[in-house]
């Protein structure tokens, strides 16, 4: 019998003693790792055992979003990848998915962004317009040209930067 097969057995028949002494219902498992070799980790837990409450308990014991870990950084970049592909208005994810109200908000806010630049452009537009007429007419004040301009220097790198 081979050494890791002596461990499984010798931790298998410890943590039985432990289940039995342990409050009704109560779930038990065991980590074992060394860092920068994953390979070698080794995971034994109770039939029945939910991974998801032991990240619960372990984050309740100290666990800290902060912390840097393969798990959440994979989470947030699928976070990201839900609003970008919501702001793209490209693959959806599936009925029911945690993902989806992530991507209603990357479309939301493209969309709200699409809305402001069409607000922008009749804006500057008419902003343009007036100016136009003021000043063919004769009848106009050179500061206020002069605000124009650079309202619609403003407006015109904001469009510039949407790719309006």
């Amino acid at each position: 019998m081979s050494a890791l097969n002596r461990f499984h057995e010798t931790a298998s028949d410890a943590l039985e003693k432990i289940s039995a002494s342990l409050p009704p219902d109560a779930k038990l498992c065991l980590v074992i790792y060394t860092p920068e070799k994953p390979e070698l980790d080794i995971v034994l837990q109770d039939k029945g055992l939910d991974l998801n409450e032991v990240v619960s308990t372990l984050r309740r014991r100290g666990l800290s979003i902060d912390g840097d870990n393969a798990y959440k950084r994979d989470l947030l970049d699928s976070v990201v990848g839900a609003l970008a592909l919501g702001a793209q208005n490209s693959n959806p994810p599936p009925a029911g998915h945690w993902g989806q109200r992530l991507w209603d908000i990357g479309r939301e806010e493209r969309e709200l962004h699409e809305d402001l630049v069409a607000a922008l452009k009749l804006t500057r537009e008419n902003l343009r317009a007036c100016q136009a007429t003021i000043h063919l007419a004769g009848y106009f004040d050179p500061a206020y040209v002069n605000d124009a301009q650079a309202a619609m220097k403003i407006a015109d790198a904001v469009l510039a930067k949407a790719g309006a």
